[in-house]
């Protein structure tokens, strides 16, 4: 594979367009839309009383999940879509890394929950979720994106990063999967009211080799690093103030259980302020003025 060079500034190569066929960005943002209906009914379904029918701990865990994809995320989304529309680049990668995190979240609505009457809604989100994530993707002119990006984007800070979480998260998980593995006990699900743990499976099986991947496309300035590494930054930040929320109200349902603890809130509240930094970083360094052709 031939290498490819690293991004120039827009004042080198003049500003480069994001461009995508007005079909597919267009299809991209009517799956947004549907999207988005479909999170408020089933989100919100989840907030009323007795539609969960889990653990005490779960319930409250999964409540607090919906209340950020409601409160955060599809307002998130929707302003993201809104304006990768009218021309943001940055709104782009905001706009994939804010889909992806609804897709992680309603995989865990539709395997974390027992069985309820919400199902239908939670398979409709997940399905629209990967259809939104797939369709931005799609949309998107990944060089002409990689192209907006001064070279003083301290590209390699931000992909060390991206690794070190990654692989820090990796061993964290594998600590516990593989012990109970060579054991063959389901120790790690106590207090979950879960036959296996959606989270081990979706971040060992996709998430952290996509981080990975994405920190190597980026320390090595491929374009895709740049939409990949942005969106997963954009992804962890969601995802680190859902957990905050959903380890308190988890805890506060029953704080007797160790599944979930109001303690550890403020440390994921730090982590999201934490991971606002290498986003920042990285989004700042991108030209999102309009291209001549866009004007």
């Amino acid at each position: 594979m031939a290498h490819e060079s690293p991004a120039r500034p827009a004042a080198v190569t003049g500003v480069r367009a994001v461009t995508s066929s007005p079909g597919a960005l267009t299809a991209a943002v009517r799956l947004t839309a549907a999207l988005a209906a479909v999170v408020v009914a089933g989100a919100g379904g989840t907030l009323l009383p007795g539609a969960l029918h889990g653990t005490p701990v779960m319930n409250g865990s999964a409540r607090g999940t919906a209340i950020v994809m409601l409160a955060v995320s599809v307002p998130v989304l929707l302003a993201s879509a809104t304006l990768a529309r009218r021309g943001s680049a940055r709104a782009r990668i905001v706009w994939l890394g804010t889909a992806g995190h609804l897709t992680y979240n309603a995989v865990l609505l539709l395997f974390a929950t027992p069985f309820n009457r919400l199902f239908l809604l939670y398979t409709t989100m997940l399905g629209l979720a990967i259809a939104t994530v797939v369709a931005v993707a799609a949309a998107t002119d990944v060089e002409g994106l990689a192209a907006r990006f001064d070279v003083r984007t301290p590209v390699r800070g931000i992909a060390a990063y991206l690794g070190v979480v990654a692989a820090l998260n990796t061993v964290l998980w594998l600590s516990d999967v593989v012990p109970a593995t060579v054991r063959g006990d389901q120790e790690l699900l106590d207090g979950t009211g879960l036959t296996t743990n959606p989270i081990y499976a979706q971040d060992l099986a996709v998430w952290l080799p996509l981080a990975a991947w994405a920190a190597w496309s980026l320390w090595h300035r491929r374009p895709w690093g740049y939409l990949a590494g942005g969106a997963m930054l954009v992804l962890w930040v969601l995802e680190a103030v859902s957990v905050a929320t959903d380890q308190w109200l988890g805890g506060k349902a029953d704080p007797a259980s160790d599944v979930a603890s109001t303690a550890m809130t403020a440390p994921f509240a730090v982590l999201a302020v934490v991971g606002l930094v290498p986003a920042i970083l990285l989004l700042r360094r991108l030209d999102d003025a309009p291209a001549p052709e866009e004007r």
